[in-house]
Protein backbone atom coordinates (compact mmCIF):
# COMPACT_ATOMS: atom_id res chain seq x y z
CA UNK A 1 0.00 0.00 0.00
CA UNK A 2 1.03 3.58 -0.62
CA UNK A 3 1.49 6.26 2.03
CA UNK A 4 -0.40 8.60 -0.29
CA UNK A 5 -4.19 8.66 -0.51
CA UNK A 6 -5.61 6.65 -3.37
CA UNK A 7 -7.94 9.49 -4.25
CA UNK A 8 -7.95 13.13 -3.23
CA UNK A 9 -10.50 15.59 -4.58
CA UNK A 10 -10.38 19.30 -3.80
CA UNK A 11 -13.26 21.56 -4.79
CA UNK A 12 -14.26 19.28 -7.66
CA UNK A 13 -17.13 20.52 -9.79
CA UNK A 14 -18.85 18.96 -12.78
CA UNK A 15 -21.46 20.51 -15.01
CA UNK A 16 -23.22 19.31 -18.12
CA UNK A 17 -24.65 21.53 -20.82
CA UNK A 18 -28.01 21.19 -22.54
CA UNK A 19 -28.42 21.61 -26.28
CA UNK A 20 -29.65 25.17 -25.72
CA UNK A 21 -26.46 26.01 -23.85
CA UNK A 22 -27.91 25.98 -20.34
CA UNK A 23 -25.53 24.71 -17.67
CA UNK A 24 -26.62 21.93 -15.32
CA UNK A 25 -24.29 21.73 -12.30
CA UNK A 26 -24.16 18.22 -10.81
CA UNK A 27 -21.10 18.26 -8.52
CA UNK A 28 -20.82 21.57 -6.71
CA UNK A 29 -17.51 21.40 -4.84
CA UNK A 30 -16.48 17.94 -3.66
CA UNK A 31 -13.73 17.66 -1.06
CA UNK A 32 -12.91 14.02 -0.48
CA UNK A 33 -9.99 11.79 0.47
CA UNK A 34 -9.98 7.99 0.13
CA UNK A 35 -7.04 6.09 1.55
CA UNK A 36 -5.11 3.38 -0.26
CA UNK A 37 -6.72 0.02 0.59
CA UNK A 38 -9.96 1.56 1.88
CA UNK A 39 -13.41 0.17 1.00
CA UNK A 40 -15.82 3.09 0.65
CA UNK A 41 -19.54 3.18 -0.13
CA UNK A 42 -21.20 6.26 -1.63
CA UNK A 43 -24.88 6.83 -0.85
CA UNK A 44 -27.41 9.60 -1.35
CA UNK A 45 -30.69 10.54 -2.95
CA UNK A 46 -31.34 10.03 -6.65
CA UNK A 47 -29.81 12.85 -8.67
CA UNK A 48 -27.40 13.76 -5.88
CA UNK A 49 -24.31 13.15 -8.02
CA UNK A 50 -23.23 9.64 -6.96
CA UNK A 51 -22.69 8.17 -10.43
CA UNK A 52 -21.17 11.41 -11.71
CA UNK A 53 -18.67 11.34 -8.86
CA UNK A 54 -17.81 7.72 -9.67
CA UNK A 55 -17.34 8.67 -13.34
CA UNK A 56 -14.96 11.47 -12.35
CA UNK A 57 -12.96 9.15 -10.08
CA UNK A 58 -12.88 6.55 -12.86
CA UNK A 59 -11.60 9.04 -15.47
CA UNK A 60 -14.69 8.45 -17.59
CA UNK A 61 -15.43 12.18 -17.49
CA UNK A 62 -13.13 15.14 -17.10
CA UNK A 63 -13.97 17.42 -14.18
CA UNK A 64 -15.11 20.99 -14.84
CA UNK A 65 -13.15 22.59 -12.02
CA UNK A 66 -11.09 21.65 -8.95
CA UNK A 67 -8.21 19.25 -8.32
CA UNK A 68 -7.99 15.46 -8.58
CA UNK A 69 -4.98 13.48 -7.34
CA UNK A 70 -4.83 9.77 -8.15
CA UNK A 71 -2.24 8.07 -5.93
CA UNK A 72 -0.45 11.42 -5.74
CA UNK A 73 -0.53 12.08 -9.48
CA UNK A 74 -2.27 15.31 -10.50
CA UNK A 75 -4.76 14.25 -13.17
CA UNK A 76 -7.40 16.92 -12.55
CA UNK A 77 -6.15 19.00 -15.46
CA UNK A 78 -6.19 16.11 -17.94
CA UNK A 79 -8.78 16.71 -20.64
CA UNK A 80 -7.72 14.53 -23.58
CA UNK A 81 -9.54 11.22 -23.91
CA UNK A 82 -6.40 9.25 -24.81
CA UNK A 83 -4.66 9.99 -21.50
CA UNK A 84 -7.82 9.36 -19.50
CA UNK A 85 -8.31 6.05 -21.33
CA UNK A 86 -4.71 5.04 -20.57
CA UNK A 87 -5.23 5.67 -16.85
CA UNK A 88 -8.53 3.75 -16.89
CA UNK A 89 -7.16 0.73 -18.71
CA UNK A 90 -4.00 0.40 -16.64
CA UNK A 91 -5.12 1.30 -13.14
CA UNK A 92 -8.91 1.07 -12.73
CA UNK A 93 -11.39 -1.81 -12.83
CA UNK A 94 -15.12 -1.24 -13.32
CA UNK A 95 -18.05 -3.33 -12.08
CA UNK A 96 -21.59 -2.39 -13.14
CA UNK A 97 -25.12 -3.34 -12.17
CA UNK A 98 -25.96 -4.85 -15.57
CA UNK A 99 -22.71 -6.84 -15.94
CA UNK A 100 -22.10 -5.57 -19.52
CA UNK A 101 -20.92 -8.95 -20.78
CA UNK A 102 -20.80 -9.91 -24.46
CA UNK A 103 -23.57 -12.49 -24.88
CA UNK A 104 -21.95 -14.30 -27.83
CA UNK A 105 -18.68 -14.92 -25.99
CA UNK A 106 -17.87 -17.41 -23.24
CA UNK A 107 -17.07 -16.30 -19.72
CA UNK A 108 -13.41 -16.98 -20.46
CA UNK A 109 -13.32 -14.75 -23.52
CA UNK A 110 -15.30 -11.99 -21.76
CA UNK A 111 -12.77 -11.94 -18.94
CA UNK A 112 -9.73 -12.01 -21.20
CA UNK A 113 -10.78 -9.06 -23.40
CA UNK A 114 -9.23 -6.19 -21.36
CA UNK A 115 -5.85 -7.91 -21.65
CA UNK A 116 -6.33 -8.14 -25.44
CA UNK A 117 -6.64 -4.35 -25.59
CA UNK A 118 -3.59 -4.09 -23.31
CA UNK A 119 -1.53 -6.06 -25.85
CA UNK A 120 -0.98 -9.30 -23.92
CA UNK A 121 -0.44 -12.51 -25.89
CA UNK A 122 -3.34 -14.91 -26.31
CA UNK A 123 -1.78 -17.57 -24.09
CA UNK A 124 -0.97 -15.08 -21.32
CA UNK A 125 -4.42 -13.55 -21.21
CA UNK A 126 -6.26 -16.89 -21.35
CA UNK A 127 -4.15 -18.38 -18.56
CA UNK A 128 -4.76 -15.35 -16.37
CA UNK A 129 -8.49 -15.34 -17.14
CA UNK A 130 -8.71 -19.04 -16.24
CA UNK A 131 -6.97 -18.37 -12.94
CA UNK A 132 -9.29 -15.49 -12.03
CA UNK A 133 -12.43 -17.46 -12.89
CA UNK A 134 -11.19 -20.42 -10.89
CA UNK A 135 -10.43 -18.19 -7.90
CA UNK A 136 -14.00 -16.85 -8.09
CA UNK A 137 -15.55 -20.32 -8.13
CA UNK A 138 -16.28 -20.49 -11.86
CA UNK A 139 -13.63 -22.98 -12.93
CA UNK A 140 -16.27 -25.35 -14.29
CA UNK A 141 -18.34 -22.60 -15.94
CA UNK A 142 -15.70 -20.67 -17.86
CA UNK A 143 -16.78 -22.05 -21.24
CA UNK A 144 -20.43 -21.08 -20.72
CA UNK A 145 -21.98 -17.97 -22.24
CA UNK A 146 -23.65 -15.33 -20.03
CA UNK A 147 -27.15 -16.60 -20.86
CA UNK A 148 -26.14 -19.96 -19.36
CA UNK A 149 -25.09 -18.39 -16.05
CA UNK A 150 -27.06 -17.07 -13.09
CA UNK A 151 -27.00 -13.38 -12.20
CA UNK A 152 -24.52 -14.01 -9.40
CA UNK A 153 -22.26 -15.99 -11.71
CA UNK A 154 -22.40 -13.26 -14.35
CA UNK A 155 -21.36 -10.68 -11.78
CA UNK A 156 -18.41 -12.89 -10.82
CA UNK A 157 -17.40 -12.97 -14.47
CA UNK A 158 -17.62 -9.17 -14.51
CA UNK A 159 -15.42 -8.98 -11.39
CA UNK A 160 -12.86 -11.32 -12.95
CA UNK A 161 -12.83 -9.13 -16.06
CA UNK A 162 -12.28 -6.02 -13.93
CA UNK A 163 -9.18 -7.64 -12.39
CA UNK A 164 -7.47 -8.68 -15.63
CA UNK A 165 -5.12 -5.70 -15.80
CA UNK A 166 -4.30 -5.73 -12.05
CA UNK A 167 -6.01 -2.43 -11.22
CA UNK A 168 -5.11 -0.55 -8.06
CA UNK A 169 -8.67 0.82 -7.83
CA UNK A 170 -12.02 -0.95 -8.25
CA UNK A 171 -15.17 1.07 -8.93
CA UNK A 172 -18.59 -0.54 -8.55
CA UNK A 173 -21.85 1.18 -9.54
CA UNK A 174 -24.84 -0.50 -7.84
CA UNK A 175 -23.14 -3.92 -8.18
CA UNK A 176 -25.90 -5.77 -6.26
CA UNK A 177 -28.82 -4.09 -8.03
CA UNK A 178 -29.59 -7.11 -10.22
CA UNK A 179 -28.76 -9.80 -7.64
CA UNK A 180 -30.78 -11.77 -5.10
CA UNK A 181 -30.01 -11.56 -1.38
CA UNK A 182 -27.62 -14.51 -1.23
CA UNK A 183 -25.74 -13.47 -4.37
CA UNK A 184 -25.39 -9.96 -2.91
CA UNK A 185 -23.85 -11.39 0.26
CA UNK A 186 -21.50 -13.55 -1.80
CA UNK A 187 -20.45 -10.51 -3.82
CA UNK A 188 -19.72 -8.46 -0.71
CA UNK A 189 -17.55 -11.28 0.63
CA UNK A 190 -15.58 -11.17 -2.61
CA UNK A 191 -15.12 -7.42 -2.14
CA UNK A 192 -13.88 -7.96 1.41
CA UNK A 193 -11.41 -10.55 0.12
CA UNK A 194 -10.19 -8.10 -2.54
CA UNK A 195 -9.76 -5.44 0.13
CA UNK A 196 -7.58 -7.86 2.12
CA UNK A 197 -5.42 -8.15 -1.00
CA UNK A 198 -4.83 -4.39 -0.84
CA UNK A 199 -7.34 -3.17 -3.42
CA UNK A 200 -9.03 0.19 -2.98
CA UNK A 201 -12.78 -0.14 -3.61
CA UNK A 202 -15.33 2.62 -4.18
CA UNK A 203 -18.93 1.45 -4.47
CA UNK A 204 -22.15 3.36 -5.18
CA UNK A 205 -25.19 1.74 -3.60
CA UNK A 206 -28.66 2.63 -2.33
CA UNK A 207 -28.85 -0.40 -0.04
CA UNK A 208 -27.94 0.13 3.62
CA UNK A 209 -27.19 -3.56 4.20
CA UNK A 210 -24.71 -3.52 1.32
CA UNK A 211 -23.08 -0.25 2.42
CA UNK A 212 -22.59 -1.78 5.88
CA UNK A 213 -19.76 -3.94 4.49
CA UNK A 214 -17.66 -0.85 3.70
CA UNK A 215 -15.14 0.79 6.02
CA UNK A 216 -16.87 4.12 5.51
CA UNK A 217 -20.04 5.51 3.96
CA UNK A 218 -19.93 8.87 2.18
CA UNK A 219 -23.26 10.64 1.78
CA UNK A 220 -23.94 13.00 -1.11
CA UNK A 221 -26.81 15.47 -1.40
CA UNK A 222 -27.32 18.02 -4.15
CA UNK A 223 -23.78 17.60 -5.44
CA UNK A 224 -21.86 17.98 -2.17
CA UNK A 225 -20.61 15.64 0.56
CA UNK A 226 -22.87 16.08 3.59
CA UNK A 227 -21.61 13.35 5.94
CA UNK A 228 -19.19 10.46 6.54
CA UNK A 229 -20.12 7.38 8.54
CA UNK A 230 -17.10 5.45 9.82
CA UNK A 231 -17.35 1.84 10.95
CA UNK A 232 -16.48 1.50 14.65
Amino acid sequence: MSNQPAIELKGVKKSYFLSNGDEVPVLKGIDLKIEDGEFVAIMGSSGGGKSTLLNIIGCLHALSDGEYYFFGEDIGKVRDDYTLAFIRNKKIGFIFQQFNLFSKYTALKNVSMPALYAGQTRQTRLEKAKGLLTDLGLGERMHHRPTELSGGQQQRVAIARSLMNDPTLLLADEPTGALDTQSSKDLMQIFLDLKKQGRTIVMVTHENNVAAYADRVIYLKDGVVVDHDYKV
